[in-house]
Order: C-alpha cells, then structure tokens, then sequence
C-alpha cells in the first residue's frame, strides 16, 4: 500500500521533530516547514493530510486553510489544526475554515496519531452510493468520481466535510437526517466534535449553493435534509 504523505506546518522545531519521527515510525513519509509561508512556497498538493499549526508568525494557520481551501488543487486535502486557542469559538472557527479535526495543545503524541489515523481513514472509506457517478438535482450535480459539485456545470468549491455533507443528503433528498446521524456519516468515528459543528457546516455549504440553498432545510427537532420542491 501507498505511503500516505503529511506534512507539518509549525514554528516550534522541537514540535515538529517529534511529530516526525512519529508518524515515519507510524509509517508515514512526513516533512515539516516552519511557517505558513513557507508551506505556500513548498506546495501541498502532493500530501495527503496537513498537520496545521494556527498561531504562527506572519500568515496564521487559519489564513493558510482559507487561501488553500479557496484554491482548486489543494482543496480536499484534509487539515488537522495543532493550537493553543481551544475556546469553542476558536474551534468552530477552525472547522468553518475548512478543518477536519483540531487538537488542542498541549496534546499527547498518541492522540494526535489517532486523529491522523482516523482523519485519513475517512479517505479511504467506501463511498455511498458509489454506483452512481453523478448524483444531480435540476442544475445542482454531484461527482462522486472526483469528489466534486456544480451548479450549472459550474464548480462549488467544497471542503471535503461539505461535499460529504452534500453528497449524502443529495443522494437521500426528502430523507431526515439527525445531527447525530450526519457526525456519524461524515465525520470520522474517533474525532470529538459537537452536534453544533453540524450546524456550523450546513450553513457554510448554504452559502455556496446559490439558489439550491433553501433546499437544504432544518426540520426542528429532528435534523436536516434536502428538500424536494413540489
């Protein structure tokens, strides 16, 4: 099997060195640059998970998700935030930017492998639905080829939480799914987040539908699901 690829964003060297030698004694071909700057000028389309410090000299962790997760080569690369800022607000303000877990610091080198590990796995679980290559609703299509959607045959550019979000409520339109239900379809099974995180990236795949956003609708008490216009 392929080596999956990580690299480290962080400005604490120390850190850095000990994340490396455990994910390539885990397995993993793991590298390290030291600012967000630099992670720019070295490219992240050939790694398969960053590992993202958010408080960093210069650009912050969360400036470097929203200029990644805006570009159309880097954008499903998942992102674990590594940081000091663990209030709620900072937390959900790290997954509306496009991260796929957040681990708090200081933080054991065992959790963070698990959050590797489960982060990753999620890419390679089987996907729903997968005989069917494109799942549409009037102008509003899903690839589940190359993980992408489009409205009018023109690019959403999804997180890989929006488009799996998308994906399973497109495909099950007129179905309700709980808050719980979508963590569990979604998000990997050994990531801690709350029933709000749901609500968080529900409202920021709204935004990118355009006119299909008002399909997407909450049924309270219960959950949320895409709606079938009569």
């Amino acid at each position: 099997m392929e080596q999956k690829r990580i690299l480290v964003v962080d400005d604490e060297h120390d850190l850095c060195d000990i994340l490396l030698f455990n994910l390539r004694a885990a397995g993993y071909q793991a590298e390290a640059v030291y600012s967000a700057e630099e992670a720019l000028l070295r490219g992240v389309t050939d790694f398969d998970l960053l590992l993202l410090d958010v408080m960093m000299t210069g650009m912050s962790g969360f400036e470097l998700a929203e200029r990644l997760k805006a570009e159309e080569q880097p954008r499903h690369i998942p992102i674990i935030f590594l940081t000091a800022k663990d209030t709620e607000d900072d937390t959900l303000h790290g997954f509306s930017v496009g991260a796929d877990d957040y681990v708090s610091k200081p933080f054991s080198v065992r959790e963070v492998m698990a959050r590797v590990k489960a982060v990753l796995g999620r890419s390679i679980m089987q996907p729903l639905r997968k005989e069917k290559r494109l799942v549409a609703y009037g102008g509003l299509t899903v690839n589940t080829d190359n993980k992408t959607a489009s409205i009018d045959d023109e690019p959403i550019a999804l997180t890989r939480t929006e488009y799996e979000l998308l994906h399973l409520l497109l495909s099950h339109r007129g179905q309700v799914f709980s808050r719980q239900q979508l963590l569990d379809r979604v998000w990997p099974q050994d990531v801690i987040v709350t029933e709000r995180t749901v609500d968080v990236n529900i409202a920021r795949l709204r935004k990118k539908l355009g006119c299909y956003a008002a399909c997407l609708v909450s049924r309270t008490g219960f959950g949320y699901c895409f709606k079938i216009e009569n």
